[in-house]
């Protein structure tokens, strides 16, 4: 994974996973590709960002959605 694209600072965004160096969420990009957005037109739209960035992002969501916590079953 590209994770040295992805920061989770307290300072920036209130600890919010970001792309580096910027203050664009990763729940914006994938809530722009949820739209149907292209890479290409978010990039056009955040002209900060790289593809490389836009991959980076759904690779961070679709890891942040594939952990799971199953709770522990106790007796009634």
């Amino acid at each position: 994974m590209s994770d040295s694209r992805i920061v989770a600072d307290h300072r920036i965004m209130g600890g919010v996973p970001c792309v580096r160096g910027t203050r664009i969420p990763v729940a914006t990009i994938v809530g722009l590709v949820a739209q149907g957005r292209t890479a290409e037109e978010i990039l056009a739209d955040y002209p900060t960002l790289a593809a490389d960035d836009v991959r980076a992002a759904l690779e961070f969501a679709a890891m942040a959605v594939s952990e799971r916590q199953v709770p522990l079953r106790t007796s009634a």
